[in-house]
C-alpha cells in the first residue's frame, strides 16, 4: 500500500502556535518534490508535546491540504491504549490512510501486552496500522516474532512496520514470517539503502523533510534496482542522515529547513531547546555537500 519516501513531517510552531500557513507550504513542497505519502504527527512532529485539539487539528490540516494528492499516515501513537484509539477514530473521520502507531512508551509493556494493546486497536477502529518500532525511544522493542503474530491474527489491519530498530535482520525475518504482501518501511535514513536490499520498499524519513526530491529519487532508484544510481544519492545524502541527530531532533532538522526557505522558524517546544552550534555546523556542511544550498 505504501512505499518510496515518506516523511516525518515537522510540525512548524511560531510564538508558540501550531503555524498552519507554514505547514500547509510545507505540504505543498513535499508533494511537489515527489513525496509519496506523509506522516503528520510523528516523532518528528513532536506529537508528545502537542495537546490532542493540536494534535487533530495538524492531521486535519494535512489530510485537507494534501487533498487526496498522495495518501497520509497519521500519526497515533500513545503509551495510553485509550487515548491512541482516540486519536485512530479522529484520523479516521478526517480521511487519513493509515495510522502509525508507536510500541507504548515509558509503560515498558511485555510482549503480551503489546499484543494486547495492538489487538485492541485493530479490533475498535478500521483505520489500517503501520507498527512503529523505535526501541531507543521507547525502552520497548517489538519483537519479529510479535509483529508476526499481530499481522498474522489481523492481516488487513496490521499491514507494515516502520522498524528504527538498527537491526536489519528484522526484515528478513518479518518478509520470511508473513509475506511480501507486508509493509515494511526503514524508519532509520542511513540504514533505507540496505533496508531495501532487504526487502523493505521505502523510509518514514527524517531527511525528506529537507530533501524531498533527492530521498524520492532514491527510493525510486531503489524500486528500479538501479543500485548504482542508489548508491549515489544515498552517498548525497549520507552526511545529513547524520547531521539530523547532532543534536536532540528535531533540533537540527528544523534549523536545516530554516536554511532552505524563509517561511519556516526553528522554533521547538520545551523540553527541547535549538540545537548546539556544533550541530549547526555539521549541518551546514551536510547541506551543501547534498548540493541544498
Amino acid at each position: 500500500m505504501f512505499s518510496g519516501s515518506i516523511p516525518a513531517l515537522v510540525t512548524p510552531f511560531r510564538d508558540g502556535a501550531f503555524d498552519e500557513k507554514a505547514f500547509r507550504r510545507l505540504v505543498d513542497w513535499q508533494i511537489e518534490n515527489g513525496s509519496s505519502a506523509l506522516v503528520p504527527c510523528g516523532t518528528t512532529g513532536e506529537a508528545s508535546t502537542l495537546s490532542n485539539a493540536e494534535h487533530h487539528r495538524v492531521i486535519e490540516v494535512c489530510v485537507e491540504q494534501a487533498a487526496g494528492r498522495v495518501p497520509i499516515i497519521a500519526g497515533c501513537g500513545s503509551n495510553d491504549t485509550m487515548n491512541a484509539l482516540l486519536h485512530m477514530t479522529f484520523s479516521k473521520k478526517s480521511g487519513a490512510a493509515a495510522a502509525l502507531c508507536v510500541a507504548p512508551y515509558y509503560n515498558r509493556p511485555s510482549q503480551a501486552g503489546l499484543i494486547a494493546h495492538f489487538s485492541y486497536l485493530a479490533e475498535h477502529n478500521d483505520l489500517p496500522i503501520i507498527l512503529y518500532n523505535v526501541p531507543g525511544r521507547t525502552v520497548t522493542d517489538i519483537l519479529p516474532e510479535t509483529v508476526c503474530e499481530l499481522a498474522h491474527r489481523y492481516p488487513d489491519k496490521i499491514i507494515g512496520i516502520k522498524d528504527a530498530s538498527g537491526d536489519l535482520s528484522r526484515v528478513t525475518d518479518h518478509r520470511m514470517g508473513i509475506g511480501k504482501g507486508f509493509c515494511q518501511l526503514s524508519g532509520d535514513d542511513e540504514l533505507a539503502l540496505p533496508a531495501n536490499a532487504a526487502g523493505a520498499v521505502g523510509c518514514i524519513s527524517v531527511t525528506a523533510n529537507v530533501a524531498p526530491r533527492l530521498c524520492a529519487d532514491f527510493q525510486q532508484a531503489c524500486a528500479e534496482n538501479d543500485l548504482v544510481r542508489a548508491r549515489e544519492l544515498n552517498d548525497l545524502l549520507y552526511p545529513l542522515h547524520y547531521a539530523m541527530f547532532e543534536d536532540a531532533s528535531p533540533g537540527p532538522l528544523k534549523y536545516a529547513l530554516t536554511r532552505v526557505h524563509d517561511w519556516l522558524t526553528d522554533e521547538l517546544r520545551l523540553p527541547l531547546v535549538p540545537c548546539s552550534e556544533t550541530a549547526r555546523r555539521a549541518v551546514d556542511a551536510a547541506l551543501e555537500h547534498a548540493g541544498l544550498v
